[in-house]
Order: C-alpha cells, then structure tokens, then sequence
C-alpha cells in the first residue's frame, strides 16, 4: 500500500457508513492508484468534514430554547380521508417524536417524546389554532412519554420515576427542578415507556408493561402488565388491572367513568393473529388475559394450557393484529355532530412487522352502552396501501375547548387539529 492509499484510508473510516458505501467510494482499486484520485479525494474528505461539523454546531438544541413555527407545512395532509364536513390542518410541526400530549389551565399544551427524550411546551399565542411558540423544555429525559396536567402541575413519566413540575405555565423559561413523587417502577426499556393520566377518583393512573414480548414477568414482579394508580403525591400505589401487555392509552367513560384502556397484542403468531385489544375496566383488580388467553378466545402457545381464557375478562373489541391501538377517547364536545359521542376514538399506530401493514389511521367503535356494534375508520391515509409508505403514524389525541380534535404524530413529526363545519372540507372521503 503507498502512501496516498493509506491517507484516502485514514480517511474513509472516519466516514459515515453511508458514505462510505456508496457507489463514488466503491470503485474499483485498479481506480485508487491514480494520484488524481487521491487529490481529488483528499479535498472532497476536508470540505466534507468541515460542512459536515459546522451543520452539526448549528443544529444543536438547549432546554428552555424557543423555536419558531413555520406557517407553510411540507406534510402531505391533502392524502388524508375524514368524514363530510370535516377538515384536518397541521396545528404544530417539527416537533420530534410528538407522543402524548396534555393542556395547561392557560393553553399551554405539553407533549411527551419517547426516543427523542425532549419535552415540549407549544403555545398558540395568537389563536388561529397553528403553534407559534415552542419551548423545548428538556432534552435529556429517559422516554419522557406520558404526560398529564392537575392543579396547575404538570406530571412526566420516565421509564422509572414520576415526576412533578409545580406552577409550571408561569416558569416556562427557567424550568424548575421537578419534585420526583415516585421512582420506583421496574427500570427496564422494553415496554417500559408509559401514558399517564389522572381519572375521575383524582388518581394518577400508570401502566407496567410487559418486558418482553410473551412471558409470564409477573412470576419475578407482580406489577408487570398491569395498570397501577396512586394518589397526586405518589402515595399509595396499588394495582387497579392485571393481564395487561402494553397499554400505551386509556380514558373513562364520561357517564360510567369506568376504565376503558388499548392493549398490544404478541407478536410472532402470525400477520392475522392474534387481535390487538379495546377493553373496559368495570372494577379494581380484574384480569384481562396476558400471557395465558388473547382476545376473547385465542390461547397461547406458550402459556395457554396454565389457565382457560374464560377466567378473564374478554374484549369489548377486538382490534386489527397488529395495528397497535395507542390512545382512545370519547367525544364529549359540541363541534362535532351528536352521533360521535357514541364513539371509541382509537389513534392505531400501525404494523411494524406484518407482511403487509395495518393501521395507521384513527379508527372508529360504535357503542350501544358497553357493547360494540362496529369498527371502522374515521381518518386514514398516513400509509399508501398500494406502496406500503407512510408519512405518518398517529399516537395520541387531545380534545379542546372549542370541541376539535388534536393528534400527534411521532413519524411526521407534528400535531393535526380536526375540526368541523364553518370549513371547507377539502379532505372529505
């Protein structure tokens, strides 16, 4: 090897792989013993490096930093389907990684992340329903996913510890050290994000999910797959359900206040099979399935024999496989027309492992009292059925007080509002 090779080496492997591997550095080596090349490669490597650090120094991002929103989105929400009369427009963008998401006493509306770590503050200082003030509150969370907001306190789950931020919409721009209430949930990553929220009892509600994709975990930890509650200030922990494998969303109904939570279904059974879940909790300490019996009636290959799926409490709805269902709500606004009130929202995720994928869309049940009657689709479009691409994947979703609708969206990167009538319904299906 002569010297000008060992220099174009020195210089590739401090290269990004995808640079690396491209076809300009895949020639042939014949190729690599023109002194040309190394010249013309040596200078390429310098103003690589260079642009390359300077774009990284701008990009950097710091706590309690403002951003500002564009007023143009580049998203394409004009591929979404709604229902006459309604329209979808972007309310937030460039938000990374936006999960769940809770409202202020003053507006302010929080939004948790799970791989970006970050916690947002957005403000729509104008009210023309489009954030034009973001506050990057933290950047250094551990899956700060959950979010919920109380007497003027805004409460963030990490993976495992809860915290409290006190007065919190009158200190954005010199955030507090939080008060830590509980931090003592298992630590483990996989399944470990979790949604919050506090019920009609005043409690704050807090999910375990299972560390793994099929086992039975609550033989080592008895708070694995379920969902727990306490009080405000960390105190009295309990669980409320068992046999619950990942439930990333929940709410109460607005005239039972019963418990009505998503659940993941396993992998590894195959594309259609087994159901993900839409359940109901009628009571403290019922049991829900996992790992033993999925949906209503599907045993499990691996626990199944231990006990029948008829010692637990079935579906309302059996949900798409694999189509993770994330956050569900019902409609208790006046925007939208009467009939929607008798509806189970359900952001569904989408497929990460299926032949073909499912979900990425807000599906619709229909309820007569706790029976469902259908299940179908209120907004799709976030996924090309024809080329498998998304743009999008709803998470979360965020009634306000005029009766709209928010979701997040983790892949876009954004926050829609869906409103209704006094709009062009440039998006009707």
């Amino acid at each position: 090897m002569n010297m000008g090779q060992r220099y174009a080496e020195l210089f590739f492997s401090g290269f990004p792989c995808t640079l690396r591997e491209s076809s300009y550095f895949s020639q042939q080596t014949t190729d690599m013993k023109r002194p040309s090349f190394f010249v013309g490669v040596i200078f390429l490597a310098i103003a690589f490096i260079f642009f390359s650090c300077k774009q990284k120094k701008k990009t950097g991002s710091a706590p309690q930093k403002e951003v500002t929103q564009a007023t143009i989105s580049s998203l394409p929400i004009e591929r979404l389907n709604l229902p006459e009369g309604f329209k979808i427009e972007v309310f937030a963008e460039g938000i990374d990684d936006a999960r769940s998401m809770a409202l202020g006493d003053k507006g302010t509306l929080f939004v948790g992340t799970r791989r970006a770590n970050k916690l947002y503050a957005l403000q729509d200082t104008n009210g023309d329903y489009r954030v034009d003030k973001t506050i990057v509150l933290d950047t250094a969370m551990k899956m700060p996913n959950g979010v919920a907001f109380q007497n003027g306190a805004l409460y963030v789950a990490e993976v495992n510890r809860l915290l409290k931020y006190n007065n919190i919409e009158s200190r954005l721009n010199s955030l507090p050290e939080p008060e830590v209430i509980y931090d003592d949930y298992p630590t483990e990553y996989h399944h470990g994000w979790k949604y919050i929220a506090f019920g009609p009892d005043d409690k704050l509600y807090v999910p375990v999910g299972a560390p793994c994709n099929i086992c039975d975990s609550t033989v080592s930890d008895k708070r694995y797959a379920t969902i727990t509650r306490m009080n405000a200030d960390g105190s009295n922990r309990e669980i409320y359900a068992h046999g619950v494998r990942n439930t990333v969303g929940f709410t109460w109904h607005p005239e039972s206040n019963e418990l009505w939570f998503t659940d993941n279904g396993r992998d590894m059974m195959g594309d259609d099979v087994p159901p993900c879940e839409l359940n109901r909790a009628s009571k403290i300490g019922q049991h829900f399935g996992y790992p033993f019996c999925h949906g209503d009636s599907i045993k499990d290959p691996e626990f199944g024999d231990q006990r029948p799926c008829s010692e637990f409490e079935p579906p309302v709805q059996n949900l798409g496989a694999h189509v993770a269902p994330l956050a569900v709500k019902f409609y208790r606004g006046d925007m939208f027309p009467e009939k929607y009130k008798k509806y189970a929202f359900i952001a569904e995720h989408g497929s990460w492992n299926r032949s073909k994928k499912v979900g990425y869309r807000i599906a619709l049940v229909a309820l007569q009292g706790n029976e469902a009657i259908s299940y179908t689709t209120f907004i799709d479009g976030w996924l090309d059925d024809e080329t498998q691409e998304q743009f999008g994947r709803p998470v979360d979703m965020l009634f306000l007080e005029d009766g709209s609708m928010l979701i997040s969206d983790d892949y876009g990167d954004a926050i829609y509002r869906v409103s209704y009538g006094n709009n062009k319904a440039t998006n009707a299906q």
